[in-house]
């Protein structure tokens, strides 16, 4: 269910991601949801979706983004609990498995983990079994996941490619590294930005000037300059890439 977009939208879309799979999608067993509101909150749209989900017997539910399928108040914790209550016995009694997009906060410095910059009642963060969150730093995106049950994979620099009109937008696993010394990034400021982004929570000056190894004075005045900015977001005594809040290719999702 993309709520943002419309249906002509969505196909492009599901179209350049098959193109680029080397896949067909009329082949593929996806079917997307085209009603003009859906509302997760209301009992006639939760028993719609319900029989939607059992007819259709999908193994993955998509739902994006989560803030357009309601109208309950984000903050208030009761609210939230009811709507993720119902999608997980949505779950449990339909077996399948449900994705929920979310956006993050504005500038979000709630903590150190991902999961709690985003928007709203933090019931969100804890209801998720597995989470993905992308941060955007310029054109750099580092995807960094948490899941309730095992162990977590590095964080992961991923890059938006195919983007230009009839291409085929995809996100691509990248060396930042190696992306950053061909475009002879040296400079301070996007070696400070691209080891924060590579980071899964935020750093403090020392362990930053031993990363990158460089003097102390030149390191503070870089993290000033950055902050200033709004490259880099200041945490108590540590620096984080701020997570941004909507729009492609950076959403914060769960």
């Amino acid at each position: 269910m993309m709520a943002e977009d419309a249906a002509s939208v969505v196909k492009t879309r599901l179209l350049g991601l098959c193109r680029h799979r080397g896949l067909a999608l009329a082949a593929l067993p996806i079917d997307v949801i085209t009603a003009a509101a859906v509302r997760i909150d209301r009992e006639r749209d939760q028993d719609r979706l319900a029989l939607t989900v059992r007819r259709a017997k999908p193994r993955l539910l998509v739902l994006d983004p989560f803030v357009r399928l309601h109208r309950v108040d984000e903050n208030d914790a009761g609210q939230v609990a009811a709507v993720l209550g119902y999608l997980r016995t949505l779950q449990r009694d339909l077996d399948v498995a449900v994705l929920v997009v979310h956006h993050a906060r504005k500038n979000g410095t709630a903590g150190p983990q991902a999961g709690q910059n985003l928007r709203g009642s933090g019931d969100l963060h804890a209801w998720g079994d597995s989470n993905l969150y992308l941060r955007r730093a310029d054109d750099a995106l580092t995807l960094t996941v948490e899941h309730r049950a095992s162990a977590a994979i590095a964080p992961t620099s991923l890059q938006l490619t195919g983007g230009h009109p009839g291409g085929d937008a995809h996100l691509a696993v990248v060396d930042r590294a190696a992306l950053e010394l061909a475009h002879g990034a040296t400079d301070i400021d996007q070696a400070v930005i691209a080891a924060l982004s590579r980071a899964r929570e935020p750093l403090g000056r020392s362990a930053l000037r031993d990363l990158l190894r460089v003097r102390n004075e030149r390191l503070g005045e870089a993290l000033t300059r950055l902050v200033g900015h709004g490259a880099v977001t200041r945490v108590g005594d540590r620096w984080c890439v701020p997570i941004p809040t909507s729009g492609p290719p950076g959403n914060g999702t769960t």
